[in-house]
Formats: structure tokens, C-alpha cells, sequence
């Protein structure tokens, strides 16, 4: 007796929804095409989905262990918010503590704020630019547009499970070193707040920019259909936008004017980001501090100008979390809208 299964019947045969081949939407197990669109995409970028797990758990691990010694030698030597010049008294005599804690600690936390710096370019290169680049460069998505699937489907199954993975890994990795930048940061390493590093690596930034990479390489990838030459362009994309961003950085936020009065100490606290300094006069008029910068008789300069204090524009501490979030929010802006042209251009190709 014959027991060939026929299409149609009970049998194993493979149907037009089976995109990886583990039945259709009524096949066992009840799977829809959508939960196996999504296992198909897991299966193929496992390696990559596996590696940012290893660099959370890594990454944790060793900035755990860092926070660890870092405040155990912080709190030994009580020199919490003391950096090599401070204002503060208790700080007074601290200066070799702190220079020793810099030594063997402030570089560790400069590689640790590195590597989320560069994190999202990683996630750009290697995952969002092979994405849908390399199905295109080897043909294979011919045979899952060629099931009953739809093309938005597969194009969200094929996008949306990678975003969530950057979207939890860059947010684990972020919160651990804030945790430890809560200890160590600023003053006592020598790496602020609003240093590209310091400001890079804490909060909602690195997050905003992983996601954006992961938009820029699966758009590049869809518009060259090239895996390597997406990868080259996505990274020239994110190096270009996360340099903009440092040079606007400090306009996307009004900052504060402190005035001082002429011969008074000018000093800002350590955790204040300096931006523009000059002088005051009688009238209340501004100069730049090139004013009375060129060679001659600096007192005379003064007194001809009528200047009666000096000011300094910054950005104290208070700014660091409303800038952070400005910048994400505009990064987030840029990235939903990538992902707009991306299926618009997919739609367009592919119906």
C-alpha cells in the first residue's frame, strides 16, 4: 500500500504559508506565518543576536566588578565628588588620592564608555547592513516572496525582532554604566558628564543611536543590495551623524550666564561644561574675551572698555539629562523615519 502524502491531505507536505519549514497556519503546533517568519529570522541571525548577548553579560559582569573596587577605593580614602582642583574643602589635600584612583581606575571607565560609543555603529555594520542586504545579494528572498506571506510581513518579522534585541541589549548595557558612573564618574575620573564618552555612553543616547544604526544599515542594505558596501557606507553614515551631533550639542539647550565681579575668582564648579567666556561692562554690555587678549597692557584694556565683572556660559549638571534626552528624542525621530523609507521602498519593489 502506498503512503505518500499528497498535497491536500494530512500528510507532511510543505504548503505555499510554510516560509521555514515547519508547517503552514494550520499546520502543527498551530503556528501562524507571522510566529514562523519570526522563527525564520531567529534562525538566521542567531550568531549575531548570540554576540550581543555575550557582550551584555560580558560587559555587566566586568562593570560590576569595576564599581566594585572603584567605590571600595573611593570610600577608603573619602574622596566622593573630589577631583585634582576642587572648590570644595573637604576635597582639601586630596589631590594624589585622586590622581592615584584616576591612574588605576579612569581608564577602565574610558574603555567601558568606548565601547557604547562605538556600539552602535557595531550594531549598524554587522547587523542592520546585512539584514535584508545579503537576502537581496543571494536571491534567497525570492523564495519566501514567493509563499503566500505578504512582503510587509516578512519585512516587519525581518526588522522588528532585531530592533527589540538592540533595544534590550543597549538599554542593559546603558543602565550598568550609569550604575557605575554613579561612582566613579565626572570629578574623581577626570570623565564628564559632557564629554563625548561620558555623554555617549549614559542614558537614552546610546539606546537612540543603536536604533538609528540598525535603520541606516537595513536601508543602505536595501538600497545597494551589496552585504559589504552597506556595511562600509553604514559605517561612514553613523561616524558622519554622531560627529554633527557633537558639534550641535551644546545649542540644544540655552545655557546659563554666571557673572563675576571684576576681580573676583572666576571658577565654575568641576561638574559645570564651559562654553563661552568674556567680560562685562559698566553698561551691561558683553565682550569677548579677545578683547583685550592682544599684546599690550591687559589693566588698561579694562579700564578703556569700563569692564566691571566677567561672565561665563555653561551647561551645569542639571543640563546633562535634558540634553540627553533632546538628543535621543531627534536620533529616535531620525530612525522612525528611515524605517518609514524603508518599507516605502520595499513596498515600491516588491508590492
Amino acid at each position: 500500500m502506498s503512503t505518500t502524502a499528497h498535497h491536500g491531505t494530512g500528510g507532511a507536505a510543505r504548503t505555499a504559508d510554510d516560509t521555514d519549514g515547519t508547517g503552514g497556519a494550520g499546520a502543527r503546533g498551530g503556528r501562524t506565518p507571522l510566529r514562523g517568519l519570526v522563527w525564520l529570522v531567529w534562525r538566521q541571525h542567531r550568531p549575531a543576536f548570540g554576540a550581543l548577548c555575550v557582550i551584555v553579560i560580558g560587559g555587566a559582569i566586568w562593570l560590576a566588578v569595576l564599581r566594585g573596587r572603584m567605590a571600595g577605593f573611593i570610600d577608603a580614602h573619602h574622596i566622593a565628588g573630589c577631583s585634582l582642583i576642587s572648590l570644595d574643602p573637604r576635597c582639601e589635600g586630596t589631590q594624589w588620592v585622586v590622581s592615584d584612583f584616576r591612574g588605576a581606575y579612569a581608564q577602565s571607565l574610558r574603555y567601558a564608555a568606548m565601547g557604547l560609543l562605538l556600539l552602535p555603529a557595531v550594531i549598524g555594520v554587522f547587523l542592520g547592513a546585512p539584514l535584508v542586504a545579503r537576502e537581496l545579494e543571494s536571491g534567497t528572498h525570492k523564495v519566501v516572496l514567493t509563499q503566500s506571506v505578504r512582503p510587509l510581513r516578512w519585512l516587519t518579522a525581518k526588522t522588528a525582532l532585531p530592533a527589540l534585541a538592540v533595544l534590550a541589549a543597549t538599554s542593559a548595557l546603558s543602565a550598568v554604566f550609569g550604575w557605575v558612573w554613579q561612582v566613579g564618574g565626572d570629578e574623581v575620573s577626570g570623565t564628564y558628564w559632557y564629554s563625548t564618552l561620558g555623554f555617549n555612553a549614559l542614558g537614552p543616547v546610546p539606546v537612540a543611536y543603536a536604533l538609528l544604526a540598525l535603520a541606516v544599515g537595513t536601508l543602505t542594505g536595501l538600497l545597494l543590495r551589496r552585504t559589504v558596501a552597506s556595511m562600509a557606507v553604514t559605517l561612514g553614515v553613523m561616524a558622519f551623524v554622531q560627529s554633527v551631533f557633537v558639534l550641535i550639542r551644546p545649542y540644544l539647550r540655552p545655557t546659563v550666564s554666571t557673572v563675576f565681579p571684576k576681580g573676583a575668582s572666576a571658577q565654575l564648579p568641576d561638574s559645570s561644561w564651559p562654553q563661552q567666556q568674556g567680560h562685562v561692562t559698566g553698561s551691561g554690555a558683553r565682550l569677548p574675551e579677545s578683547a583685550c587678549a592682544s599684546p599690550g597692557d591687559y589693566e588698561a584694556c579694562l579700564r578703556n572698555h569700563d569692564v566691571a565683572a566677567s561672565y561665563f556660559d555653561n551647561h551645569p549638571v542639571s543640563h546633562h539629562w535634558p540634553l540627553a534626552w533632546t538628543e535621543a528624542g531627534i536620533v529616535l525621530v531620525l530612525a522612525v523615519a528611515l524605517t518609514v523609507i524603508v518599507f516605502r521602498v520595499f513596498k515600491r519593489r516588491f508590492g
